[in-house]
């Protein structure tokens, strides 16, 4: 079934306009005469929404940030938005504290503080390797599965957007 190309919506596929925003759509049927059928509506058309909603975790916040501009379907673009949410926080998170532990070390922390620091940044390595591929597993099962916090952030980003 088509997806309206204004809101997302899913709507029957002879359909003149959108049921929910009452965007024009474009007609299923094409001139006999036409020789070049033109574009199609959008890049990612041909890719169903589970595997739109993987691949906006594949890269983490980059393929995130593309989804969330390219693609209007609703599932895809909470899937794209958590992505930029979790893995952007993630990589935010792991950037400052690879700084304050560099930095501890020549401000006297010692080694044992560098050596904590760097236990804590595997950790949140490692976090964010199983959150990458339950997100992924989630998003190919075709479930919205949505963390505690970031969902929340999540489906307000792709609301707005």
């Amino acid at each position: 079934m088509p997806f309206c190309t204004k809101c997302g919506a899913q709507f029957s596929g002879e359909a003149a306009f959108c049921p929910k925003c009452g965007a024009a759509q474009a007609s299923g049927t094409t001139p006999a005469a036409s020789p070049n059928p033109g574009p199609a509506h959008s890049p990612t058309a041909g890719i169903s929404e589970n595997v739109a909603g993987l691949l906006c975790y594949v890269l983490g916040w980059i393929t995130g940030i593309i989804f969330l501009i390219v693609d209007k379907r609703p599932f895809v673009r909470f899937h794209a938005a958590q992505s930029i949410v979790v893995f952007g926080a993630l990589n935010l998170i792991q950037i400052v504290l690879s700084m304050a532990t560099g930095g501890s070390l020549f401000l006297g922390g010692g080694f044992a503080t560098l050596s904590a620091g760097l236990m804590i940044l595997h950790l949140l390595g490692l976090l964010a390797l199983v959150l990458w591929i339950l997100l992924m597993v989630k998003a190919y099962q075709g479930q919205r599965f949505k963390l505690p916090v970031a969902g929340d952030f999540a489906e307000s980003l792709a609301g707005k957007a």
